[in-house]
C-alpha cells in the first residue's frame, strides 16, 4: 500500500487559521524524510491519506483542515501532551501523539530534580558564603509516581539502583514492571502519608487538574519532596506556596508551572526551597529525533493497516 502523507505547514494550508510558523521549517524537512523512511510519500493535503501536524497553538487550524479534507484517515501530533487539542478528537480520524517518545530525557530530569531537592541544591547555590547543610539520600525512600506511561516506566528503571520503594498510580492497575505496587489513582490519599518523593508524570485532563492541592499536601509526611515534570496545572500553585511555608513540603522541583511561563515577579522564583527549570526536560534535537522515529514507525503501521503507536483515546483525552 502506497501511503500518502501531508505535512503541515505547507502552502495548501498557509491561509488556514494562522500563518505558517517558519520555525518548523527544518523540522518539516526531517519529518518528510521520516515519512519516506517509513515507505510513505509526501503529497499535498488534498491528496493525502494521513497528516503530520506541526503547527503550534490550538486545535482551530487543524479542525479547519479536517473539515476541508474529510478523506484524511489519520493525524499524527508532535506532542506527548495533547490537552489543547481535545476538541479535535471528536472528528472521526485516528489521532496519534508522541506519548512515550520523550520519556528517557524527561525521566532523567525528574530524577535530577528529586536529587537536587533532597540535597538542598537551591540553598547551596544561592548562599554567598560557606553553608553546610546535611543532605538527604534518595536511597531507600518511598517514591510515588502519578502516571504510568513512558516517563514512569523509565523513572522506575532509573530508581532501581537506589533501592527505593516505588508505587505507581495510574488509570490501569496492570502491574508496571519494576514498581513495588501499581495502584489506581483513587488510592492517592491512601499512599500520600508514606510518600517521601511525589513525582507528577501524568496526562493533563479535567480530572487531573489540581490533582495535587491543599488536601494532598496536608497528607504528606514532614520532609516530603514534590517533583512535577508533567503539566503545571496538575499542581495548585497557591496551595504549594502555603505547603512550603507551613513545612508540609520540604522542597519542590518544577519543570512546569502554573502559570507558564512563570512571571518574573512570582514568589516561586525566589523561594530557596524551589528549583525551577523552564519546561526544558527534553532537548529540541532529542524531540525532533524521537518524533521522526514515531512518524516512520506509524507510517509503516498505517500502510500495513496495523494498530498505530501513541493512539489517542478520545474519551480519556490523551
Amino acid at each position: 500500500m502506497n501511503v500518502r502523507i501531508a505535512i503541515a505547514p505547507e502552502a495548501a494550508i498557509e491561509g488556514v487559521g494562522r500563518p505558517t510558523d517558519v520555525s518548523v521549517g527544518p523540522l518539516r524537512e526531517r519529518v518528510a524524510r521520516a515519512v519516506e523512511d517509513g515507505g510513505g510519500e509526501v503529497v499535498p493535503l488534498e491528496d493525502a491519506d494521513g497528516l503530520v501536524w506541526l503547527l503550534p497553538g490550538g486545535p482551530g487550524p487543524l479542525m479547519e483542515a479536517l473539515d476541508a479534507h474529510p478523506r484524511l484517515r489519520w493525524v499524527q501530533l508532535p506532542w506527548a501532551g495533547v490537552e489543547h487539542f481535545t476538541e479535535a478528537f471528536s472528528y472521526p480520524q485516528a489521532f496519534t501523539c508522541a506519548k512515550g517518545s520523550y520519556a528517557k530525557q524527561v525521566s532523567e530530569h525528574a530524577l535530577m530534580l528529586a536529587l537536587a531537592c533532597l540535597r538542598d541544591l537551591v540553598r547551596h547555590a544561592r548562599a554567598p558564603h560557606w553553608n553546610p547543610i546535611d543532605p538527604r539520600s534518595l536511597g531507600g525512600l518511598n517514591v510515588t509516581i502519578l502516571g504510568g506511561g513512558g516517563i514512569a516506566t523509565e523513572l522506575v528503571r532509573l530508581l532501581g539502583p537506589f533501592g527505593c520503594r516505588v508505587r505507581v498510580l495510574r488509570r490501569s492497575t496492570t502491574p508496571l514492571e519494576g514498581a513495588d505496587e501499581t495502584l489506581p489513582i483513587s488510592r492517592l490519599h491512601d499512599v500520600l502519608p508514606t510518600t517521601d518523593v511525589l513525582v507528577v508524570a501524568l496526562a493533563l485532563t479535567p480530572q487531573t487538574r489540581h490533582i495535587v492541592g491543599a488536601p494532598e499536601f496536608a497528607l504528606l509526611p514532614p520532609g516530603a519532596v514534590l517533583v512535577n515534570v508533567a503539566r503545571g496545572p496538575h499542581v495548585d500553585t497557591e496551595a504549594l506556596l502555603k505547603a512550603l511555608a507551613a513545612g508540609q513540603v520540604t522542597a519542590a522541583g518544577l519543570d512546569v508551572t502554573d502559570p507558564e511561563p512563570l512571571p518574573a515577579e512570582h514568589p516561586l522564583w525566589s523561594h530557596d526551597q524551589v528549583l525551577i527549570t523552564s519546561h526544558c526536560a527534553d532537548s529540541s534535537e532529542y524531540v525532533a529525533t524521537m518524533l521522526c522515529e514515531r512518524v516512520t514507525e506509524n507510517v509503516r503501521l498505517f500502510a500495513a493497516d496495523r494498530p498505530l503507536v501513541g493512539l489517542v483515546d478520545p474519551a480519556a483525552g490523551y
